[in-house]
């Protein structure tokens, strides 16, 4: 009961200084039955490359920002459901070692750990709290209808449009097909279209993607009877926050890699109250100055 209660407080504690890095940008994460699980630095590739970003795993939602301060401060703040989060092993790359691959209806995305351990120990951990999540709910195990966001390709991996092969310059700026992902110039994604998993608003899609949209738009209506939808109209969508028209990662950023800290509660079987930084540390490490006050007791 004792630890019970020390964790509950402890918890609290962590989740408010976790809500304080975000300031008044962040939504509040203290809610009834939420547990932080370990938080950590990962390395997302983004469009102009792998950049670090502080990861936190709570029992229900993942969460992630921008690194301004290490520690002390991060901004645009993104939070998933763990419900909605499918993973996938991926082998190590060259500007990302030890990274695999997170979707979700709304973004999918690259992230590498530092060491293969750290990896498997968040891989692990997010596919164990969302079991016990969809347990919970009744949810089925796995997204029926498979409907995730496209991951977009970095602008450093092609210097041309994928759909025209124009090479881009100054005045042909790269852009990005919310649909498939790839790097695409102004000419070949003048298109827009609603896509409710990613945006309340039409988005940018390229020009073979039109007719793939447009092909779903026509089901649609025979399924809808005789429901009518106007041009661009948002009405009856679900309400999401806009889109990042240009990704969340396109300030430079300090190299900055800590060691995951991972929280145990009273109900796992090899609770600690100590909450260590490193797997090996399952009790707190000892100080010299107690090593040497052992060792005059063993002379």
């Amino acid at each position: 009961m004792a630890e019970q209660l020390t964790f509950t407080i402890q918890n609290r504690e962590r989740i408010q200084a976790v809500e304080s890095t975000f300031g008044r940008t962040g939504k509040m994460l203290l809610k009834p039955g939420r547990i932080l699980v370990g938080e950590g630095c990962l390395s997302k590739l983004c469009r102009r490359g792998p950049k670090p970003k502080a990861f936190f795993l709570f029992n229900d939602v993942l969460v992630y920002g921008r690194i301004m301060v290490p520690g002390r401060w991060n901004n645009k703040q993104k939070i998933i459901p763990l419900e909605d989060v499918q993973q996938e092993n991926l082998e190590d790359g060259m500007a990302m070692p030890n990274q695999w691959l997170i979707r979700t209806p709304r973004k999918s995305f690259y992230v590498s750990a530092a060491s293969p351990e750290e990896k498997n120990a968040w891989m692990g951990h997010i596919e164990q709290y969302k079991s016990l999540l969809i347990q919970a709910k009744g949810l089925p195990a796995e997204n029926a209808s498979g409907n995730f966001a496209a991951t977009w390709i970095p602008d450093m991996a092609s210097a041309i449009c994928m759909r025209c092969s124009k090479r881009f310059n100054v005045a042909n700026r790269r852009h990005h097909c919310r649909r498939c992902g790839y790097i695409v110039c102004r000419a070949c994604s003048k298109s827009r279209a609603l896509m409710p998993n990613i945006s309340s608003r039409p988005v940018r899609i390229c020009r073979y993607c039109v007719s793939s949209v447009h092909e779903g738009k026509e089901q649609g209506k025979h399924r809808a009877k005789g429901k009518h939808w106007k041009k661009n109209s948002v009405e009856d969508t679900p309400t999401l926050p806009e889109y990042e028209t240009s990704s969340d990662d396109e300030s430079s950023e300090p190299g900055y890699q800590v060691p995951t800290k991972w929280f145990k509660s009273p109900e796992d079987e090899d609770y600690s109250p100590y909450c260590y930084i490193k797997p090996e540390h399952r009790s707190p490490p000892i100080c010299e100055l107690e090593l040497d006050r052992c060792e005059n007791i063993l002379l």
